[in-house]
């Protein structure tokens, strides 16, 4: 099969550019919408002494050189969220970001080294409040591109229906038959390992020795349940267990859950959103326990970003989400891939 003619080729780029129009229209409906609601626009520094601290996240690392020609390791964020919240920290209260993320290890119809990601806090208010957003920010994509449809493939969402709440316990029940709270104790304690994979084995879904209960809990969520969420209208996902929301607060009425949530249309998962946890304390507790996981798992764990604890104990109470904002011009356009809409898609390794 002949290689694909360059993106800036004429004729692929006369066939690209009604995608890439949506995608502009949509960034400046967004910056438009926000400014209205009262949110000023930041532009955080990409290179960062610590990128996130999350165990499956991969970022890329440089090295950072003083004048001398000495230098110090140094990495590109893999989302600008410690930044915004340094910023929350020295005292403003709504502020939002279309900022270019990095992340290393991922390419696919979804997933791009390089992409934009629309991230936006609230100081004071409830996680009530982002989940409002995200479902306008909806509404605000579909109204861009002129489309009363959100479509991903052979599926279709409309974004102006009443959004579908479900909690990760529902939709285990009700998507796969299987109770996750079997697995999870009721003082949140870690999850039992042994008995989600005797609870995956029930479904017929393949699990390694070395699968640990996160792995287990992921792959049923993404293989299982992911796809039938979000069709016809939004979905909502709500009460993801504590282990699996590292910078989110645990829930005060039930310690196995975290105040999280995403929202999903197509079966595409668009948007990630916490109430976000401000003790530092707890918080230097839970990178720990993710360094340990990626040095399991990957053999490197990345340092952790001191001056962003320092600033988490003066941080007030927030609530924020980091949407992908490549992933909803796609929808809103109809894209097979994120190469798609990037107006310069990320160079292939594999080809020269």
């Amino acid at each position: 099969m002949p290689a694909a003619p360059p993106f800036w080729s004429h004729d692929r780029h006369a066939a690209r550019r009604p995608r890439l129009v949506v995608r502009a229209r949509l960034a400046a409906a967004i910056r438009r919408h926000f400014e209205l609601l009262g949110f000023l626009e930041v532009d955080t520094a990409a290179l960062q002494r610590a990128p996130g601290g999350e165990a499956h996240l991969h970022a890329f690392a440089t090295r950072l050189k003083r004048v001398d020609g000495e230098g110090v390791d140094a990495y590109l964020h893999t989302s600008p969220e410690f930044a915004m919240k340094k910023i929350l920290a020295a005292g403003e209260g709504r502020i939002f970001s279309l900022a270019h993320v990095f992340r290393n290890r991922e390419r696919g119809p979804l997933h791009a080294p390089e992409f934009t990601m629309l991230e936006w806090y609230r100081a004071g208010a409830p996680l009530a409040a982002i989940e409002q957003d995200c479902l306008a920010l909806l509404r605000w994509a579909a109204d861009a591109a002129g489309a009363t449809a959100l479509t991903y493939r052979d599926r279709r969402c409309d974004p102006f229906a009443r959004a579908e709440r479900l909690s990760l316990r529902e939709a285990f029940q009700t998507r796969v038959g299987l109770d996750l709270y079997d697995s999870l104790p009721e003082d949140g304690a870690p999850g039992d390992r042994d008995m989600l994979a005797a609870q995956a084995h029930a479904i017929r879904l393949r699990v390694a020795d070395d699968d640990s209960w996160s792995d287990i809990f992921s792959r049923i969520l993404t293989d299982r349940i992911e796809p039938t969420l979000g069709l016809e209208r939004p979905t909502v996902l709500h009460s993801y267990p504590a282990s699996e929301a590292a910078l989110a607060r645990v829930s005060q009425g039930d310690p196995r859950v975290a105040e999280r949530f995403e929202l999903y249309a197509c079966g595409v998962e668009l948007a990630n959103a916490f109430e976000e946890l401000t003790d530092a304390d707890e918080q230097r507790r839970r990178f720990a326990q993710e360094a340990d996981k990626k040095q399991k798992a990957y053999g490197e764990a990345f340092p952790v970003d001191e001056d962003f604890l320092s600033a988490l104990a003066v941080m007030p109470s927030a609530s924020g989400a980091a949407l992908g904002f490549d992933r909803l011009v796609m929808l809103a356009s109809g894209a097979p891939t994120i190469d798609d809409v990037q107006w310069t898609p990320v160079f292939d390794p594999a080809q020269r």
